[in-house]
């Protein structure tokens, strides 16, 4: 897709869609940082909100599994 291929289609569109594409646009650039859809400062609300094992990213799958697995009485 080129940029006039895009142009076209922007104004082939209603001027409520337009403004629903130009919202989508300043949302994203709002948003991008770092090559990364959602800044840092998203999630920062989040940190210290719940305890978990320092190894969590590392072994999650073993974590959910055990959970799972006491959650439906197989442990």
């Amino acid at each position: 897709m080129n940029l006039d291929t895009i142009q076209q289609d922007l104004a082939e569109l209603s001027p409520e869609a337009q403004e629903i594409v130009f919202d989508l646009i300043e949302s994203l650039k709002e948003n991008h940082v770092a090559n990364t859809p959602f800044s840092s400062t998203d999630w920062s609300d989040f940190i210290g909100c719940i305890d978990a094992e320092p190894d969590l990213s590392r072994k999650y799958k073993t974590y959910l599994n055990c959970e799972l697995e006491k959650k439906h009485d197989h442990c």
